[in-house]
């Protein structure tokens, strides 16, 4: 019971985090399902923003909304260069980038073994 309650918290975890990027106008968000792979989190959510500004702000505002919305204080690095910032809600991890950033690092290509794949291409 406790496993069916975590991941019904995961997944409207998940839910908020692509709507609150949504609404920011975060670019190629691409989520991958980490359950069964890792203990690290249910989901990493990856995506960019067209500049350093837009990247702080994305997980900025992303990381008060999670608190808003769940009561949960999300640990974010990386804030302060805007280049990477990764926000830890536990349950989901969230990669926001500027696109040569990402380019260079491709996280998608460590964690994807192909299928799993979710897309939201703006």
């Amino acid at each position: 019971m406790a496993t069916a309650t975590t991941s019904s918290t995961s997944d409207e975890l998940l839910a908020t985090i692509l709507k609150t990027l949504d609404e920011d106008k975060a670019e190629d968000v691409v989520q991958i399902d980490l359950r069964g792979k890792t203990e690290i989190g249910d989901y990493m959510v990856i995506c960019s923003g067209r500049s350093t500004r837009q990247v702080s702000a994305i997980s900025e505002k992303l990381a008060q909304k999670v608190k808003d919305a769940f009561g949960r204080t999300p640990r974010v690095e990386g804030k302060e260069t805007g280049d990477w910032v990764l926000i830890d809600t536990g349950d989901v991890i969230v990669h926001v980038f500027r696109p040569e950033v990402r380019d260079f690092y491709q996280l998608e290509k460590m964690w994807l073994d192909g299928g799993e794949l979710s897309s939201q291409r703006n």
